[in-house]
């Protein structure tokens, strides 16, 4: 068999991820779309071992994908989107960059330098010890982003609980309630909690691997990036008009 090029490489990377998104928000049936991407999966494995690149496909069976996407903590269509675009998206940026996707600072020093620990320390693990770390870091990224932005006379918390500088959850969902509104908070909030998960199994789990690593360090970037959209940080600069 000849080695496939990177643009037809990408192009099956690419169609396996819109295959597990729509398996997972009421498209296709398993068994219509599951024979091919069996097959494209092993092409894929095949192309991504010829490379030298750890492959953080996580099901070569889309009733695997299945079983995952029907746990609690992905219930809704867009928390499953994001699941599967932290999985497929260092991915294809690696391949088509040679790197993973550079970090957008938000200007929080402390947090991007959290952040890029964590991205660093995730390229250097080999040992279940070293990706557990990244779990630490990533936890770390979580509770200074909500230092950063949580500000107790504005984001009220309940009354009768004292918010620790570390309630990660507590500080960042009183953020959001009075931020954001409506469904946008709701699924937010989701991805602050779901990332925040991730990061303490991670710290936890004795098989933890790259994909467990991986999955967590792009949560925890989404998340990051998400408050920064809210606190305006993303926001497009004016355009100065010239006078002479």
């Amino acid at each position: 068999m000849m080695p496939i090029i990177d643009q037809e490489l990408l192009s099956l990377i690419d169609k396996m991820r819109a295959v597990m998104i729509s398996v997972a928000t009421g498209g296709p049936r398993i068994d219509q779309v599951n024979h091919e991407f069996q097959n494209d999966y092993r092409e894929v494995a095949a192309a991504l071992v010829a490379r030298g690149i750890d492959n953080p496909i996580a099901y070569s069976d889309l009733w695997q994908w299945h079983g995952r996407w029907s746990q609690d903590d992905l219930p809704t269509y867009a928390s499953r989107r994001v699941f599967v675009g932290a999985m497929f998206d260092p991915l294809i940026n690696l391949i088509r960059n040679g790197r993973s996707a550079p970090l957008e600072p938000t200007g929080w020093t402390l947090v991007d330098r959290q952040m890029s620990e964590a991205v660093a320390r995730l390229s250097q693990a080999r040992t279940e010890e070293q990706y557990q770390a990244v779990g630490l870091f990533c936890r770390e990224v979580l509770i200074s982003l909500a230092q950063e932005v949580f500000d107790p006379a504005r984001h009220p918390t309940d009354p009768d609980v004292r918010v620790s500088i570390t309630d990660f959850k507590r500080m960042i969902e009183a953020y959001i309630s009075v931020e954001l509104r409506g469904s946008a908070a709701d699924e937010a909030r989701r991805h602050a909690r779901t990332a925040l998960d991730l990061a303490l199994r991670l710290q936890h789990l004795r098989t933890a691997n790259f994909r467990d690593a991986a999955i967590c360090v792009e949560a925890t970037g989404a998340v990051v990036s998400i408050i920064a959209i809210v606190s305006g940080r993303r926001d497009p600069q004016p355009i100065l008009e010239w006078k002479p």
